[in-house]
């Protein structure tokens, strides 16, 4: 397989931080700060837990924490800001002042990501690519940070209910486009703009397949790629699918599922990867980038 250009895979300096994107691929840890997240719901609610398993997934190789307070899951129901906020801005600040990395906040809230921002987080992580509150550019701007776009069809609430597509690869890229648009014209620096095809947001497990497939698709926007395919459904799916005996997909199952899939993401043009086991996927990031990169 021909090597995919890193062209596109700016290196994205801020605040003293840097994403060395075009060197090597780089890790984004999940910490979810909920009690209904897909597979990690309810883990880290308390406070020390959440602190403590940050710090090990910074020791494991991440070069990204991100933290989330609200569920995205497929028919998941939002929550209030302040609940969003209660959840994440303690840990958000006690978490800045332990480790040098940069913190995301996932959120598609402003007012959540303009507190956060303001109390150590360093990246905005908007699953609805600047599209469901209209100050989160105007705040993405205003600090001057990089801002993660990602491709959804519909809402969490609805996202999953039959998403159907004429041209998959083709609707995603100029969804993203277009979101890149409304980070422009906020005022946000293009060359701090992530994007994010959003596997499992609006897509069937052949819509997530085809996506990681032909990841290299999107490197026509020249922007970093992240992609966050852990642990999520299709893996278990397409297991059982093939699996005689249509046993329930087990934690090895899922494990070996995001690796390989997490391999071939960075094949394919993927510059961040965000997972929940970070040192098993920081270890096979490193392998992939040796292959790629040969």
């Amino acid at each position: 397989m021909e090597t995919v250009s890193r062209a596109g895979a700016l290196d994205i300096s801020w605040d003293g931080y840097e994403l060395a994107l075009s060197k090597r691929t780089h890790i984004m840890g999940i910490l979810n700060r909920t009690p209904d997240s897909f597979s990690d719901g309810g883990s880290y609610m308390n406070e020390d837990d959440a602190i403590n398993r940050i710090i090990e997934m910074v020791s494991s190789g991440a070069d990204i924490i991100d933290i989330g307070g609200e569920s995205t899951r497929p028919g998941s129901s939002g929550i209030s800001a302040a609940e969003e906020l209660d959840r994440t801005i303690p840990v958000i600040k006690k978490a800045s002042l332990k480790i040098s990395i940069p913190i995301s906040i996932d959120t598609s809230k402003s007012e959540v990501a303009l507190e956060a921002l303001g109390n150590g987080a360093s990246i905005i992580n908007d699953v609805t690519g600047l599209r469901g509150d209209p100050r989160m550019a105007e705040v993405a701007a205003s600090f001057g940070v990089p801002v993660v776009l990602m491709h959804m069809r519909g809402t969490p609430q609805t996202m999953q209910g039959n998403p159907e597509y004429d041209s998959l690869l083709g609707e995603i890229l100029k969804g993203l486009e277009g979101s890149i648009e409304i980070a422009k014209r906020a005022g946000v620096d293009e060359g701090k703009i992530i994007i994010d095809p959003g596997i499992g947001f609006g897509k069937t497990v052949e819509h997530n397949l085809k996506i990681i497939n032909n990841l290299a698709y999107f490197t026509a926007l020249k922007r970093p790629i992240l992609i966050g395919v852990s642990r999520k459904s299709f893996i278990a799916k397409t297991l059982e699918k093939n699996n005689p005996n249509k046993e329930k997909t087990g934690s090895s199952g899922m494990l070996a599922g995001t690796i390989s899939s997490c391999a071939l993401c960075v094949s394919n043009g993927a510059n961040i990867l965000r997972v929940h086991n970070v040192e098993e996927i920081s270890q096979a990031a490193k392998i992939a980038d040796a292959i790629t990169r040969s």
